[in-house]
């Protein structure tokens, strides 16, 4: 009930300086180690105690929301703005390569990518949903102009997704040329002389 109350209260200006640069160490933690990086961690590395983490943070499921939902949100919102273009084709590709481009530096990001509807979201949050339709509607846009195979599901596309996501992860590790998305998106094409 009190962090209720203090919550409400603007924070303290060392509050807040302790509060932007535990969020800053957190994005750099969670996207080179993902999700199982710890609140100790994100502490020692931010040069405060874990009760300050806490404070700000009171699970790690607050913490991880607040580093990256906004990027997933980014995502769905520029999926829907996609879904109106002209070239229903271009949109999906486009849209498919600037997620994995995004996301494939980003451990955090990926772990929740491919978690699917477990993205590690507070309970009733919509967003894990919100990303499947996005995709979908995408998807189903391309496929009715012939840019897309017409045997693909929403679900096996967000399956390309996680694997690309792996696999790009993988080539930029050990510095090899990042063209991954390219060959996913060129294999989601209808074969020649079909469609």
């Amino acid at each position: 009930m009190g962090d209720d109350h203090s919550a409400a209260r603007p924070l303290r200006a060392d509050a807040r300086r302790n509060r932007e640069r535990v969020l800053q160490i957190a994005q750099e933690a969670l996207a080179s180690d993902g999700l199982t990086t710890s609140f100790d961690e994100i502490a020692r590395r931010a040069g405060v105690g874990v009760g300050t983490v806490y404070r700000h943070f009171p699970t790690k499921e607050a913490l991880v929301e607040a580093v990256l939902v906004g990027r997933v949100e980014r995502f769905v919102a520029d999926a829907r703005a996609r879904a109106t273009a002209e070239d229903a084709g271009r949109a999906f590709f486009g849209w498919f390569a600037e997620v994995v481009d995004q996301a494939a530096s980003n451990q955090a990001l990926c772990d929740m990518l491919e978690s699917g509807s477990g993205m590690t979201l507070r309970p009733g949050s919509t967003l894990a949903a919100d990303f499947g339709a996005a995709l979908a509607r995408l998807l189903s846009r391309a496929q009715r102009v012939g840019a897309v195979r017409a045997d693909l599901t929403a679900q096996d596309v967000h399956d390309l997704l996680r694997g690309c996501l792996a696999a790009e992860r993988r080539a930029r590790a050990r510095g090899g040329a990042v063209r991954l998305a390219e060959v996913v998106c060129e294999g989601m094409r209808p074969p020649a002389g079909t469609g």
